[in-house]
C-alpha cells in the first residue's frame, strides 16, 4: 500500500557545508520541524537522510495536511516540500500504474513533460524512465502532447535506491538556514515596514532573533509592536525561545526635547537607543544588533549619520535592508504578511526634527550629548521589561483580569481575529455569530463594535486573543472575553 509522505529538500547552501556543520544544521532543522508540527500531529515522524528529510504524518485529513504544508513552507532551511506517494521500486513500465492516478486528470488537454531524478545504481537511466512514462501517459491520457521546453504540466518522479516517489504537489520553502543554527541577534523593532522585514531576514538566515522595543509613549503602539513580533515568531520563528524587551523611553525623549538642539535630536536619539541595546545585548551574551535602516530612506539615514550613530558602541550593528529600495521592502512585507501591521499601526509621537542634519559632525553631537542627564538613560535600562515572547499574553493578562472560556456564551459574538491565511487553513465552525476582524485591524475597528454586546476573541493558539482582550478591557469600552476551546 502506498504511504503519503512529504520529502523536504534542504536549502542548497546547507548541502555544501562540511560534514560536521551540515550534520548540525540538519539536526537543528529536524528539531524545528518537530516544534512546528507537534501541535498539528504530535506523532509526526521525521526520517533523516543525507540529502533530504521524510516527514510522515498519521493524518490524511485535508485540513491538518494543509496546516502541515503551511508550517513546512514557513520553516527556514527548506527549499522545497514535496507531497509524495511512496512505492517499492519496480521496472519503468510498471511505474505507470502509480503515476496515472496522480496525473490523469491534470493532463486532460494539457502539454506535459516527465522529469525523473534518480539516486543509486539501477539497470535503467533517468531518461529511460522519462521515455517509458511519457509514452504510457500519451497512450492512456487525453493530453495535448509532449512539450519538453515549456510544458503546462510537469510529471515529477524521484527514485532513491529501492523507493519510487511520485510527486503529487511541489511547494516552495523560504530557503535560508534553520533558525537557531547561527548566533543570536537583538533586533530593534518599531512596527513599520522596515524593522519587521529586517527581523524576518535574520530569522531566515538562521539567527535566533530577540526583539527590542523602545516605547516613546503610547500604549496602543506598544500593543501593535507586540503583535507584529508575535506574528513573526509564530510564523517564522520555529518556536525558538526568544525575548521581547520593552524599554520605556518617554523620559529620554523629554530630556532630548529640553536639552538637545532640534536638528540633532534624531541622530542623538538613535545613539541613545544603541547605548541601551548594547548593554542589554551584553547581558544576554548577544554579539550583534539589528535595525531596519536603509541608506538615504530618511534624513537620519545618510552614510555620515549612520557612521556617527554607530560610533557610540563597539558591537556589530547589522542592517539587512541597507541598500534596498522602499518598494522592494514593501513587497517583501506583503509576501511575509507584515504589511498589514504597518498599514494599521497606531500613530505615536516620537522625536521629529524640523530641519534634521544629514551630515552630523561627531564633535557637535558629543557636545550636545554632554547636556544630557545620563541617569535618565540608566533609569530606562533598569526599567526594561524582559518577557519570553510566548508569554506576552500572560504579561498582558496580569494588567487586567480577562475571562477565558472553553465554550461560547449564549448571546455572545465571537470575533475571529486570526490572520486571513490562518483562517483559510482552519475555518472556525461554531453556532454563535462570528465576526471576522484580523487582529491588526482590531484596534482601528474596535470603535465600531456595539458596547451593549458581549464579545469573545478567538485566535486559535490563544496568545493574540489574550493580548487584545486585556487591551480592550483596559480601555473600558467593551465587554470582552477570550474563546479558547
Amino acid at each position: 500500500m502506498a504511504t503519503m509522505k512529504f520529502l523536504v529538500k534542504y536549502f542548497a547552501e546547507i548541502t555544501i557545508k562540511s560534514k560536521p556543520v551540515r550534520r548540525r544544521f540538519v539536526g537543528q532543522l529536524v528539531d524545528n520541524i518537530r516544534l512546528v508540527l507537534r501541535e498539528i500531529d504530535p506523532g509526526v515522524e521525521i526520517i533523516r537522510s543525507w540529502d533530504r528529510l521524510q516527514v510522515v504524518t498519521s493524518t490524511d485529513e485535508p485540513q491538518p495536511i494543509a496546516r502541515i504544508v503551511d508550517g513546512l513552507c514557513h520553516t527556514a532551511g527548506i527549499t522545497y516540500v514535496l507531497e509524495v506517494g511512496v512505492f517499492p521500486l519496480c521496472e519503468p513500465a510498471q511505474m505507470l500504474e502509480h503515476v496515472l492516478p496522480v496525473y490523469r486528470d491534470r493532463l486532460e488537454g494539457k502539454t506535459f513533460a516527465v522529469r525523473c531524478k534518480r539516486g543509486g545504481k539501477h539497470a535503467f537511466t533517468s531518461m529511460d524512465v522519462e521515455r517509458v512514462l511519457g509514452a504510457g501517459l500519451l497512450e492512456h491520457c487525453n493530453t495535448a502532447g509532449v512539450n519538453l521546453n515549456n510544458p503546462q504540466v510537469t510529471v515529477d518522479v524521484e527514485i532513491s535506491n529501492l523507493n519510487l516517489y511520485v510527486v503529487g504537489k511541489r511547494y516552495r520553502g523560504p530557503g535560508g538556514y534553520p533558525v537557531g543554527s547561527v548566533d543570536p541577534v537583538l533586533s530593534l523593532i518599531s512596527g513599520g515596514f522596515d524593522s519587521p522585514v529586517a527581523s524576518y531576514l535574520t530569522m531566515k538566515r538562521g539567527m535566533r532573533t530577540h526583539f527590542l522595543f523602545f516605547n516613546l509613549g503610547g500604549r496602543d503602539h506598544e500593543v501593535g509592536v507586540k503583535e507584529v513580533a508575535l506574528y513573526l515568531w509564530q510564523k517564522y520563528g520555529c518556536r525558538q525561545r526568544v525575548l521581547f524587551i520593552t524599554v520605556p523611553f518617554e523620559e529620554v525623549v523629554a530630556e532630548l526635547l529640553s536639552k538637545v538642539e532640534d536638528s540633532m535630536m534624531g541622530v542623538i536619539l538613535k545613539r541613545m537607543m544603541l547605548r541601551v541595546a548594547d548593554q542589554l545585548a551584553q547581558h544576554l551574551a548577544i554579539d550583534a544588533l539589528v535595525t531596519g535602516e536603509c541608506v538615504a530612506q530618511v534624513s537620519s539615514q545618510t552614510v555620515r549619520n549612520l557612521a556617527v550613530i554607530d560610533e557610540v558602541i563597539d558591537r556589530l550593528v547589522m542592517r539587512p535592508l541597507i541598500t534596498s529600495d522602499k518598494e522592494d521592502i514593501v513587497q517583501l512585507a506583503a509576501k511575509i504578511g507584515t504589511d498589514a501591521f504597518a498599514a494599521n499601526m497606531p500613530e505615536y509621537c516620537g522625536v521629529i526634527s524640523v530641519n534634521p542634519t544629514t551630515r552630523a559632525k561627531l564633535p557637535r553631537i558629543r557636545s550636545q550629548e554632554s547636556r544630557f542627564d545620563m541617569t535618565v538613560l540608566d533609569r530606562a535600562i533598569e526599567s526594561a521589561v524582559h518577557t519570553r515572547i510566548d508569554r506576552l499574553a500572560d504579561e498582558e493578562l496580569a494588567r487586567v483580569d480577562v475571562e477565558v472560556l472553553k465554550v461560547p456564551l449564549a448571546g455572545s459574538t465571537i470575533v475571529d481575529i486570526r490572520h486571513p491565511d490562518e483562517e483559510e487553513l482552519a475555518p472556525l465552525r461554531v453556532h454563535s455569530k462570528v465576526l471576522r476582524i484580523p487582529f491588526y485591524e482590531l484596534h482601528r475597528r474596535a470603535g465600531d463594535l456595539d458596547p451593549s454586546v458581549s464579545y469573545m476573541l478567538y485566535c486559535g493558539k490563544g496568545m493574540m486573543s489574550r493580548l487584545h482582550a486585556s487591551h480592550l478591557l483596559e480601555e473600558g469600552h467593551l465587554d470582552v472575553k477570550v474563546y479558547a476551546p
